[in-house]
């Protein structure tokens, strides 16, 4: 038996299929993982994102730790409920975790990580929290959903009071604000605008249930994955670790080495590969039949990489992936499948967003 977030009964009533994931009894499907899937890209859905970690860092000097901790600088959050994509880094430069950070205010700042690095993240959070003199504080009492789609503001914004409405129509995309006892953040991993949704556990069935009676359907981990790799998005524990650094693991743009002054963890280790490193992220089109899976060799001229994220694309009705390969690799690669060579494109991601393939706007890697 694994952990169950608030809406486990809520899923099994929905008749879905649930499954282990990273220690969490989660649903996988509700039927149809490309209807899921499709529904996102055409309509609105929502997800229970609740196993994701809410932690919540409170201090005078929380603004001091976070600007050493992550390596986007935190100081270019000025506006309450601003947020901002980061990763924790080891001092070699290796991802810890990737995760979410919202300003609250001038002591306070809210962290939503990964649910597989919870305790890992917990502890390293927690070993410089005492040199900050800041609070960490997990919030066990919340759950989150996520309502993405085309459709997806205009169904949740009849849910909240005119004045509420009104509020969150402000919201900018990466923008969060409270709303009542809920935190309704313009944030998703899907390419598709919408909110995530923070509210107290107790009243997580209810809201769930809202959003179903305005026909937003249900949606699991099988179509979450097809949606954000469609989006280009990295999976923690595939598309990077701390085996990996931001560089190569196509997350250069969330490395703030200006101001220079600036020390961080990994800040070091990052100055010296910025000229040196050799591998880079890339996007795999497969121009034939088969489907890419992790751990695939990606072959071209240059070198060989391997596939670190692979599936079926419903809106390309291709296969897709994500590749570490030498750099300069593309623009056409061979991926070995069941011991043949097969086909494919090298682009720069992401695939599809707002519900349409975007690959002839993405061009190829230089």
């Amino acid at each position: 038996m694994g952990l169950k977030t608030p809406l486990y009964v809520t899923h099994l009533k929905s008749g879905a299929k649930i499954i282990d994931f990273g220690g969490w009894d989660m649903p996988l499907h509700y039927g149809s993982q490309v209807n899921e899937h499709h529904s996102v890209r055409r309509d609105a859905g929502v997800f229970d994102v609740s196993h994701m970690a809410i932690i919540d860092l409170k201090g005078a000097r929380v603004l001091d730790m976070l600007r050493y901790l992550l390596a986007n600088d935190v100081d270019r959050l000025k506006s309450p409920g601003k947020a901002l994509y980061s990763c924790m880094l080891s001092a070699d430069g290796g991802v810890i975790d990737d995760l979410i950070v919202f300003y609250l205010g001038p002591t306070w700042f809210r962290l939503v990580v990964n649910a597989g690095t919870r305790d890992k993240d917990l502890a390293w959070i927690g070993s410089y929290a005492s040199r900050f003199a800041v609070q960490v504080i997990e919030r066990i009492d919340l759950a989150m959903l996520a309502v993405q789609g085309p459709n997806a503001i205009a169904k949740t914004l009849p849910l909240l009071t005119p004045e509420s409405r009104q509020i969150a129509l402000q919201l900018a995309p990466f923008m969060g604000c409270f709303v009542g006892s809920w935190f309704i953040a313009r944030t998703g991993y899907t390419g598709e605008d919408g909110f995530e949704i923070m509210v107290p556990a107790e009243e997580a069935a209810a809201l769930w249930a809202s959003l179903r009676a305005q026909d937003i359907a249900p949606i699991g981990l099988g179509a979450r994955d097809t949606l954000r790799l469609e989006a280009g998005m990295n999976l923690y524990g595939q598309d990077m670790d701390e085996s990996y650094h931001p560089l190569e693991s196509g997350l250069a743009w969330t490395v703030a080495f200006d101001p220079p002054e600036r020390d961080f963890s990994g800040r070091v280790a990052l100055q010296t590969l910025r000229t040196s490193y050799t591998r880079e992220m890339v996007g795999l089109v497969l121009n034939e039949r088969g489907v890419l899976r992790r751990d695939q060799r990606v072959m071209s001229s240059l070198g060989e990489g391997l596939v670190t994220s692979g599936t079926y694309s419903p809106t390309l009705n291709a296969s897709i992936g994500l590749a570490r390969v030498p750099r300069g690799f593309g623009p056409n690669a061979q991926v070995e499948i069941r011991g043949k060579l097969h086909a494919a494109r090298v682009i720069k991601p992401p695939f599809a967003r707002y519900g349409k393939s975007s690959i002839h706007n993405s061009g190829s890697t230089p």
